[in-house]
């Protein structure tokens, strides 16, 4: 399997360029308006589902420094592919790649 080089600079634990994450972000849900604690770090989750599936390590071994808890990571993940979140979004970088 082919390893990525981080991009010089670039913390291998920061999955997704700035441009990439202009992106994706306005696309995620915010929980704006629903009860409990609001979305805190976006991007510190986002790049922690990537960061599981890059380097398929169990979600309880995620670096708490760098995504937080894990269990946090793993419930956002599991509530976006649920809703149908990563879909939408993949379908419309897809498209905005067009």
């Amino acid at each position: 399997m082919p390893q990525t080089v981080p991009v010089s600079g670039q913390s291998r634990f920061k999955a997704l360029t700035d441009e990439q994450w202009a992106r994706v972000e306005p696309l995620l849900p915010s929980n704006e308006g629903h009860r409990g604690h609001p979305f805190s770090n976006n991007r510190m989750i986002v790049n922690g589902i990537i960061y599981h599936y890059r380097t398929g390590i169990p979600w309880r071994d995620l670096p708490r420094e760098q995504f937080g808890p894990w269990q946090t990571v793993w419930k956002r993940h599991r509530s976006y592919a649920r809703r149908g979140v990563w879909d939408y979004i993949l379908s419309q970088v897809v498209g905005q790649a067009d």
